[in-house]
Formats: C-alpha cells, sequence, structure tokens
C-alpha cells in the first residue's frame, strides 16, 4: 500500500496522471471517493463513508501542466467499505488495467480479468463489466468492428497492388451496402496450388467471435511432404448452401485463370449436403471424400467404443476388396448398431480401395490445423484476422523455402523415408518377368503381379498411394529402371520448391493506405457491418433447473374484488361498478 500513499507537495505531470493516481489508491486502499470538485485546474475531494475525515486537494502549477498536491488532511478511521465492488473502478479503469496483458495474449478472458483485479486490488467486478472492458480494449488496439468492415474495400485493392494476381474481393448486399462475403487468396498460394501441391482441397468452417455474427471459410491442401497448405479463404455473414456454392465458384475463378483445363480435384470435407452439391456444380470433373478424422470423432461420439473406432481406420486404410469386407464384419461383430449406422456413409467416399482415383495417403481433411492459425484472431476485426493469415503464411513460405533448400534427396523427406523402406523389403523379393512391362513379384507369403506401363500392382498400394510398392520396385529394379522416375511428381522436393517458390509481399498497415477520400465519402464505397450481431455482454441463457420446472407458478391475486388472475390495476371490477352507476 506505500505504492499508494500521497503527501503534500508530491508532483504529477498533468491533471490526468493525477487522476488515475487518486483513483488507483482509492481501489487499492478500498474506500470510495467523492469527488467536490475536478476540473483542469484543480482537483478537490473526500472520503465517501460518512464521519471519515479524510480529504485531498491538488491544483495545477501557473504557466505548467503539472498537478500539485495541496493539502492532506485526516486518515481513513472508515475501514475497508468497498470490498466487493467500487465505483471507481470503471470499464475505463479495467481497459487500462488489461490494455498489455491484452497485446501479449488476445484470449485474455474476461474470467481471468476477474480472477487477476480480485488478485491485485481484492475488489470484485461484473462479469459483464469485465467483457465490455475486454471489447473496448481490443477496440482501441485493434481498431473496431466497424471500421474493419468500413476499410475492407480499401483493404483489398492493397492486397492486389503488392501480391500482383492475387484475388481479393468484398461482396455486399441492400440498399445500404452491409457486408455479405469476402474472398481472398494470394497468388503465392495460387502458384503453389497449382504448381507443386497434390490435387487435393480440404474444405471447412469456423465460426469467428467479433462483435458481429460471420463464418469463415477456408480451402487447404498438402504439399508434397503432407504439410499444410492454405490456398484460399472466405468471410461470410451466414454458413448455409448458397454461401459454399459461391465460395466454390469463386476458388473457381481464381484456379481457371492459372489451370488451362478444368481440374480434377478431390475435395474432402464433413460430407455437409451444401459442400457435396456445390463441389458437383462447380467442379464437375471431382470427386468429394469424407473426412476420416471426422467419420471416426462421430462413430465415437455415436457409440463411445474405442475398438469401433480402431477397426474403421483399419477398414479405410484397408488395399484390398477382401481386407476391407473383413474388417467391416468385424465392426458388425462388435456393435451391429455401429455397422449400420455407417451405412449412410458409402464406402466410396471414405474407403481407400473403393476410392476412384489417387488419394495420395490423404484420408483426413487438414482444416483443424489451419483453424489454429486465427484461433487466438477470431475476436478481432475482419482485417485483423486477414493479416494474422498473411503474416503466418509469410513465415511458412520462408522457412519452408529456406528448409528445403539443403535438401539432396528426389523425394520429399516423408515421402523419401517410404521409398527407403520399401526398397529393403524389395531386395528380398524374387522377380519373374513376364514381358516388357508385366512382371510376377513373388515374396515370403505371396506372389504379385506388376504392371510398369500402367503404374499397377495386384496390392493396389501403387495405385492408391502414387509410390511404387515394394512389389512395383523390385520389378523396376530388376529391369534397371529409375524407381523415382515412377513416383507421382507431386512427391517429389522439385514440386515442394515450386509451392513455395512465389513470396508473399508485405500489405501496408492502413496508416499507410493511399485513399481517396472522396471515394470513401461516397456511400458506394463504404461497407457497413452485416445486420446480424452477437448481443453485448455474456448470452444470457435461463436456465431452469428440475426444482423451478416443478414449482408450481404464481398465482396473482386482485386486492380489489379477492379474484385470481390479474392484478388491481387491471380490474374490471371497478369498470363495471361505475358503468352501473353511470
Amino acid at each position: 500500500m506505500e505504492d499508494y500513499n500521497f503527501v503534500v507537495g508530491q508532483i504529477f505531470p498533468d491533471v490526468k496522471a493525477f487522476r488515475n493516481a487518486i483513483k488507483e489508491a482509492a481501489i487499492a486502499q478500498h474506500f470510495e471517493l467523492r469527488i467536490i470538485k475536478s476540473d483542469l485546474i484543480r482537483y478537490f475531494a473526500k472520503c465517501a463513508s460518512d464521519g471519515c475525515p479524510w480529504r485531498i486537494r491538488a491544483v495545477k502549477l501557473p504557466n505548467a501542466s503539472t498537478f500539485i498536491i495541496r493539502s492532506l488532511e485526516g486518515t481513513h478511521t472508515c475501514g475497508r467499505n468497498a470490498l466487493n465492488g467500487h465505483h471507481q473502478a470503471s470499464v475505463d479503469w479495467i481497459v487500462s488495467f488489461i490494455e498489455e496483458r491484452l497485446r501479449d495474449n488476445i484470449n485474455y478472458k474476461p474470467k481471468d480479468i476477474l480472477h487477476d483485479i480480485h488478485k491485485q486490488y481484492g475488489i470484485t467486478i461484473p462479469y459483464k463489466q469485465a467483457w465490455r472492458a475486454k471489447e473496448r480494449g481490443l477496440a482501441a488496439i485493434y481498431g473496431s468492428s466497424e471500421e474493419g468492415f468500413y476499410l475492407l474495400p480499401s483493404y483489398c485493392e492493397e492486397i492486389k497492388k503488392t501480391n500482383p494476381g492475387s484475388v481479393a474481393e468484398v461482396f455486399t448486399t441492400g440498399a445500404d451496402n452491409r457486408f455479405q462475403r469476402l474472398f481472398v487468396s494470394f497468388y503465392a498460394s495460387i502458384h503453389g496450388f497449382v504448381n507443386g501441391c497434390f490435387p487435393i482441397v480440404s474444405l471447412g468452417g469456423i465460426q469467428l467471435k467479433s462483435k458481429y455474427l460471420s463464418t469463415f471459410l477456408s480451402a487447404t491442401s498438402f504439399d508434397a511432404d503432407g504439410g499444410l497448405f492454405p490456398l484460399a479463404f472466405a468471410v461470410v455473414d451466414v454458413e448455409n448452401d448458397e454461401s459454399w456454392t459461391w465460395f466454390l465458384s469463386e476458388l473457381h475463378k481464381a484456379l481457371e485463370v492459372n489451370i488451362e483445363c478444368n481440374p480434377e480435384i478431390i475435395f474432402l470435407s464433413d460430407g455437409q449436403k451444401g459442400i457435396v452439391d456445390a463441389i458437383r456444380r462447380k467442379f464437375p470433373k471431382s470427386s468429394h471424400a469424407f473426412c476420416m478424422r471426422h467419420l471416426s470423432e462421430c462413430i465415437s461420439k455415436e457409440f463411445k467404443n474405442a475398438r469401433l473406432i480402431h477397426l474403421l481406420w483399419k477398414a479405410a486404410y484397408a488395399t484390398t476388396i477382401t481386407a476391407f469386407k473383413e474388417k467391416m464384419a468385424q465392426i458388425e461383430e462388435a456393435s451391429p448398431e455401429a455397422a449400420k449406422w455407417l451405412q449412410q456413409f458409402p464406402p466410396s467416399q471414405w474407403a481407400l480401395v473403393y476410392f476412384e482415383g489417387t488419394r495420395y495417403g490423404h484420408l483426413s481433411s487438414n482444416i483443424e490445423e489451419f483453424n489454429k492459425w486465427i484461433l487466438e484472431a477470431r475476436e478481432l476485426p475482419i482485417i485483423q484476422v486477414i493479416e494474422r493469415i498473411h503474416g503466418n503464411l509469410t513465415i511458412v513460405f520462408d522457412d519452408r523455402r529456406l528448409k528445403s533448400s539443403s535438401w539432396c534427396s528426389v523425394l520429399a523427406p516423408s515421402a523419401e523415408r517410404r521409398m527407403v523402406e520399401a526398397i529393403n523389403y524389395a531386395s528380398t523379393y524374387q522377380v519373374l518377368r513376364s514381358d516388357e512391362v508385366e512382371f510376377e513379384v513373388i515374396s515370403a507369403d505371396r506372389s504379385d503381379i506388376v504392371n510398369i506401363g500402367s503404374r499397377s500392382c495386384s496390392c493396389l498400394d501403387w495405385q492408391l498411394y502414387g509410390i511404387p510398392c515394394s512389389h512395383a520396385i523390385a520389378a523396376l529394379i530388376s529391369c534397371r529402371k529409375d524407381v523415382y522416375a515412377y513416383t507421382a511428381k507431386c512427391f517429389t522436393v522439385a514440386s515442394y520448391k515450386d509451392t513455395y517458390a512465389e513470396e508473399l509481399h508485405p500489405v501496408p498497415r492502413k496508416l499507410e493506405w493511399r485513399t481517396d477520400e472522396s471515394v470513401l465519402d461516397n456511400d458506394i464505397a463504404v461497407v457497413r457491418p452485416p445486420k446480424f450481431r452477437r448481443p453485448p455482454g455474456r448470452p444470457e441463457n435461463k436456465r431452469i433447473c428440475v426444482e423451478d420446472h416443478n414449482r408450481d407458478k404464481h398465482t396473482v391475486h386482485c386486492s380489489r374484488c379477492n379474484q385470481t388472475g390479474h392484478y388491481k390495476t387491471t380490474c374490471k371490477a371497478e369498470m363495471i361498478n361505475s358503468i352501473e352507476q353511470f
């Protein structure tokens, strides 16, 4: 408490510094202030408790902004009269208390604010007050949500100006130009996907938690080493079938500019009907598959059986129809209900052996990994969300470009390890050549037919993964072929380097934007926030416990006519009596 003691003659830089100091002292020492006079040249206050003699007076020095304490009377005799709340602990004061903490941790929760204030000052503030302070603090640091929407058109122009070839478009609705949708895909991401990534795109969405309700949609892929590669993202006012159709339409436009023919892509999602229908309309040559991680989470939630999840993954990775049916039979044996539940998901959309096309070993979406990039920024204005993604993309591109510069292998590390393992197995096989392209490969427990012309093996591994299996490698080595030449291009280090070849250029901060104010003042250029707004404060969900639910409802009683069902003020008896008297 010594830090909050005052003495006559004590000097403060200005009136604001003095007011903050006296407020801090009142809160820390648990006494309420009664301000008698406070303006730019003087301050006079006393303890609000009746009978307490403590008073303070401070004035501004002539020809300076400095404030000085002129008199300090009495000592507190009131005791701790502000234990629970405190009138001086305003929202603005809480903002000043949490500002540095918010800069370090955007996810600084209201309950943590309550805890820290109680720990340091010993007072308890309402949850709603802490929530409002956090919202106001974020606005002070990062700008308001309204400003974020207002500046979106200018920000999109800056993205396209600094990163040529990028797509950044904002869409509005209604006569008042309300925000509806935003689509962003940086040219470096488009180039990297087209020239180096697997032809696989994961789709998903996550709710944003800013002042106005909106949903973040994203499309990601995999680089040659299996790493996350963000391709495009969007913010929509409402997530529905229409918004997914729009998102995939914008994605198609962004890709077709850089690809000569209509791309054949494998899309991974949670199987939401709107997404599946949109894929069929916008990418007719492409195929869709269920994300296995999502499917396993669903069956886990539905049946709570760890063995079922294990068997489901075994069935998904099975490379022969016999092995798949064997695992499905085990699932039915373990839980007939689960086997019946799985029938709603066609095996062709989740099982490797039934899928038409090459999955390159990727059965699960990586959307959740990308969502982690913005988890901390979900409460920020929309522009800050984009800046966070741009910053992370820049770091990832630079790091992976530098990392791959020292790679000497033909394939990316994860693929190279698979190849080396297969080569070791192949050294123990016997190879019988049938003709120029067909071979019989005999191992200890089986015999497989390999056709290097069609790049196929009877074990199906080569077709399903895109990397020659051990049987194919044995056949290729026997005829002195380069096993790497028979590997899908998207596994190579060259493809990995092409993925991160383009640089992401910095997008200037808003203070550096050269905006035409006459354009910004025009209503056509102004983007207003969406109509759907998150209610202020903590959501007030009405919880009804069992006791409340079973309790008899309160019966109102009229004191005039002694009847139930209404009050005295709404009693009709008096009105009837008045009519009769009239």
